[in-house]
């Protein structure tokens, strides 16, 4: 867990108010209980890029497991833990930035085959929705755009714990995983295996593992 630790949910009390909607009767209506010190950590956020990392793995040839990152982007992030239903996201991601740890592969993807970075140089996710699932975990739904084609995604977001470190940046952690069929947004690239199945999986599992500092401005 690093310097992150998880906390321990509490269950907030819904109160008797008649025909008054508050951030724990929400939460009550819908089963889950909301953690008090998720509170303090509502604000805008940052990605801290050097200790995060926006990965994705696929199988390759049937046999093994593919991992690589993007390494460059931007992010938005507004956390609202009275009313996680508020919270929102943004991630733009320059594809150029890949990075399998082969430099002949990563020479392929970022060219016509995959990504095509020289027409699209950016891929994009937009939050359009998240839901408290109770204690730590959360499902943000968003828009995610690679090639100009942009579709529906579901993240299983789990927030990890709050730290003030060292330097003196509040900082909070989030794990988050979704799997895409890649030929929905146009990466159909491939090649058949003489015993059947196919040299790339169209399936790719995307991971997000994020520690997010607090914005001053």
């Amino acid at each position: 867990m690093g310097i992150f630790s998880r906390r321990q949910t509490a269950v907030i009390e819904p109160t008797s108010t008649a025909g008054t909607s508050t951030p724990a009767a929400e939460a009550w209506s819908t089963g889950a209980a909301l953690d008090p010190a998720l509170r303090a950590l509502t604000g805008r956020w940052t990605i801290d890029r050097p200790h995060s990392r926006i990965g994705f793995s696929v199988r390759h040839a049937m046999v093994t497991t593919v991992r690589g990152a993007f390494t460059d982007y931007d992010s938005t992030l507004y956390f609202d833990g009275a009313r996680p239903s508020a919270s929102r996201a943004e991630l733009v991601i320059r594809v150029a930035s890949v990075d399998t740890g082969v430099e002949q592969r990563d020479a392929h993807l970022v060219g016509a085959d995959f990504f095509d970075v020289r027409r699209y140089p950016e891929m994009v996710f937009r939050s359009t929705s998240t839901v408290h699932e109770g204690g730590e975990s959360f499902r943000m739904t968003g828009d995610l755009t690679i090639r100009d084609v942009t579709r529906p995604v579901e993240l299983q977001l789990d927030y990890l714990g709050s730290v003030l470190d060292p330097f003196g940046y509040e900082r909070a952690g989030f794990d988050g995983t979704t799997t895409i069929d890649r030929t929905e947004w146009g990466l159909v690239y491939n090649q058949r295996l003489k015993n059947g199945g196919a040299m790339v999986s169209e399936k790719v599992r995307l991971q997000f593992d994020i520690s997010a500092i607090r914005s001053t401005s």
